[in-house]
Order: C-alpha cells, then sequence, then structure tokens
C-alpha cells in the first residue's frame, strides 16, 4: 500500500505566507486537490510564487472554497489512515496549521516528514529517481495534486531494488 502524500502550495515563502492550494496522492494512487480562499488578513502575495504554481488571487477568489470547507474536507479524506507524509514538513505543517486554526477546527490526522518512511538508499538516489519520474510521468510541477502524486511515485520508484 502506497503511503499518502499531501501537498501544499502557499501564497510565498516566508512570513506572511499563507496555503492556497492542498492537494493529496491517496494511497490508491489517485489524487484530489481543492483551492483555498484567502481568509481576510491573508494579505501577502509573492508574485515569484504564483509563477511557479500559476495561479492567481482572483482565481482563488472564483475557484477557492472556505478554509473550514477544506479543512473538514482533509479531515474526511484522512480519517481512515490517520497519517500523511509531505516532503516539506516544515512548511506545509505551518500552513495546515494556520488554515486549521483560521477553520476553528483540529486536524484529525498527523503530518510526518516523508524521510521517515526512506531508507539511505532511497535517500541516495531520491534526486535521480524524482527526475526519472518527472520525464516518464509527465508530471504538472508546482500543483498541489501533481506534486503529492510525483513524491508517491518517486518513493513508490525508489524502494524497488534492481
Amino acid at each position: 500500500m502506497l503511503p499518502v502524500i499531501l501537498d501544499v502550495e502557499a501564497s510565498g515563502f516566508g512570513r506572511g505566507s499563507y496555503p492556497i492550494e492542498v492537494g493529496l496522492a491517496r494511497a490508491d494512487g489517485t489524487t484530489c486537490a481543492l483551492l483555498i480562499q484567502p481568509c481576510e488578513e491573508w494579505v501577502h502575495w509573492d508574485p515569484k510564487a504564483e509563477l511557479l504554481h500559476g495561479i492567481s488571487r482572483a482565481r482563488l477568489a472564483r475557484e477557492g472554497y472556505p478554509v473550514r470547507d477544506v479543512a473538514r474536507w482533509l479531515n474526511d479524506e484522512l480519517k481512515d489512515v490517520q497519517i500523511a507524509y509531505s516532503d516539506s514538513w516544515g512548511f506545509d505543517n505551518t500552513w495546515l496549521s494556520l488554515m486549521f486554526h483560521h477553520a476553528g477546527m483540529l486536524p484529525g490526522f498527523r503530518l510526518e516528514s516523508l524521510r521517515r518512511l526512506l531508507d539511505e538508499a532511497q535517500l541516495n538516489r531520491w534526486s535521480d529517481v524524482k527526475e526519472e519520474v518527472l520525464c516518464d510521468a509527465s508530471i504538472r510541477r508546482h500543483r498541489a495534486g501533481e506534486d503529492a502524486r510525483l513524491l508517491q511515485l518517486t518513493y513508490l520508484r525508489s524502494s524497488q531494488t534492481d
């Protein structure tokens, strides 16, 4: 069974940034993602981040879901597995905490670092395998669901012995 991978895209990279999209690669390999409507007090916006993920503030206003809906969705998605993994635990955990705080909810799951699942051999070949997967799978980078799937496929391929 594959680990559930969670990824977050954000308004920027530093202080004041907030989550704008959260995505999952489920244990069965399917992916899903939701855009997040920024709360009123979430005003930080980094144009460089927008260039990476390609999501505009206007699109978030039009297509995003309220933070409470996204938090509820995540809790529903992860209630059975109870754990998801992230390759950027420090950032993703901070952004999830901010989202759940503004939703007035607690997460019903734990977010762990993906590194906890990797042995030394996987760590040593991770970057090369990730590049191979990118070439083979035609994944669109810097979108939460696609990045989560990229990590999941990299985990799978890196765990296979030659």
